[in-house]
């Protein structure tokens, strides 16, 4: 991760997996409010919409210290869809592979995704963070 310290690249790692735990519980807080008036289904929606939105932000504040801009907001939705994918397949290959329980595998596969979350964020956040700068390419 070119121009950081491994130092700052472990606190943006933290930070992520904090503000994560963060919009975990207040997408869960949001389901069960919306629940008391709406399907489970629109409840899930909204929730996790609305916890989308507040990862976003919490996420360029505190994490990557960057301003958020229309670009990275609509790109941001990619983290959710790359954990998704991740957490999916993890589950299934402890489960169905591994033959391990049902009950924490979901925990288990999350953990896993984060670094690869991580990445997909970092790069949405902050473009071109990772690529090499024009003066240090040999000619």
């Amino acid at each position: 991760m070119s121009g950081q310290t491994p130092r700052q690249t472990a606190r943006q790692i933290l930070t992520f997996a904090v503000v994560g735990a963060v919009n975990t519980a207040t997408y869960y807080v949001l389901y069960l409010l919306f629940l008391t008036r709406l399907p489970y289904l629109a409840a899930h929606v909204l929730a996790f919409s609305l916890s989308m939105v507040g990862s976003f932000f919490l996420n360029a504040r505190f994490t990557y210290r960057t301003r958020p801009t229309w670009r990275k907001f609509l790109l941001f939705p990619l983290t959710n869809a790359t954990n998704f994918v991740i957490t999916t397949l993890g589950v299934y290959v402890i489960v169905d592979v591994l033959g391990a329980g049902s009950r924490f595998a979901p925990l288990l596969a999350s953990a896993a995704a984060i670094p690869v979350t991580f990445v997909v964020s970092r790069r949405v956040m902050l473009p071109g963070a990772d690529s090499v700068p024009e003066a240090a390419t040999p000619r």
